[in-house]
């Protein structure tokens, strides 16, 4: 039977960080139908104010990451008044990392998204994967931190964008049975390029999900079962051939994707320290 959620997500910043914890959160329970309630940048009497009356007329959960000392008393009263759970998503992270740091935490909204170095080195990734999509400007691929390379519809594009939210440069390329890629893909230096790979089978579902929306005929190459075998098939060669790490994406989420290319980037970064450490 399914249950209703009011969530309320309260922040004094952009409430970024609150939406990723409670999304990850939610993704371990079934059966619940979540009403969301944003409500970002309150740093006002008023703003607050016009939140607390939305938690009284429709009572849930709350989770916050409020950092202002008297704001954050009147949230938490106001919860205690109305009954409601309420749950401070960063408190037990900030309170174990003073202890160990022997700091006391400034308590300054958003501190997080100040505009630093990594935040343009973060807006550089976003456009420089825009750019090289799918094949795009190929001959910029040195430029790269990452080059993805998978048959159509293996996620490649969505995996490059998370990974430019991360900061990584990237840029991707479809393998074609009948268009074999740039001769420059095989003799790359800087970018670790990692193969995807998906089942058969799933890749066919994908697709002639793709041509349904799209309105087009299913009766083409592109969701011929053989044929989709066959490019599975060659680009699975083509990674085993040139040693890339291959990842199947069959039953990962696009997170999981690029968690699992960091962790390559990370152990490759990792290996070339210790060569240049041996080397030295």
């Amino acid at each position: 039977m399914t249950q209703r959620l009011h969530l309320h997500l309260v922040s004094d910043s952009t409430g970024e960080t609150l939406d990723t914890v409670a999304k990850a959160a939610l993704a371990q329970f079934d059966d619940v139908d979540v009403v969301r309630h944003f409500h970002p940048l309150i740093r006002s009497d008023r703003d607050l104010d016009r939140t607390i009356a939305d938690l009284a007329e429709n009572p849930g959960l709350v989770l916050h990451t409020m950092v202002g000392h008297d704001n954050r008393r009147k949230l938490e009263r106001a919860c205690r008044r109305h009954d409601l759970p309420a749950v401070a998503a960063l408190d037990a992270v900030t309170d174990a990392l003073s202890s160990l740091l022997r700091q006391e935490a400034k308590a300054r909204p958003g501190r997080q998204h100040v505009l630093d170095a990594a935040y343009f080195a973060r807006v550089d990734a976003i456009q420089f994967t825009i750019a090289h999509d799918d094949g795009i400007n190929w001959e910029n691929w040195e430029e790269a931190d990452i080059v993805l390379a998978g048959v159509s519809r293996s996620s490649k594009t969505p995996t490059s964008i998370y990974l430019a939210n991360r900061g990584f440069k990237v840029a991707n390329i479809p393998i074609v049975v009948e268009s074999p890629p740039p001769a420059k893909l095989f003799t790359l230096v800087h970018p670790l390029v990692v193969g995807l790979t998906t089942g058969a089978e799933r890749l066919l579902q994908v697709r002639r999900n793709r041509l349904l929306t799209l309105g087009q005929r299913p009766e083409t190459a592109y969701v011929d079962e053989a044929e989709v075998k066959r490019e599975v098939a060659y680009a699975r060669r083509m990674f085993a051939d040139n040693h890339w790490p291959v990842i199947d994406v069959t039953r990962r989420s696009i997170e999981e994707t690029a968690a699992a290319v960091i962790k390559l980037n990370q152990a490759r970064d990792a290996e070339d320290g210790d060569s240049a450490g041996n080397a030295g």
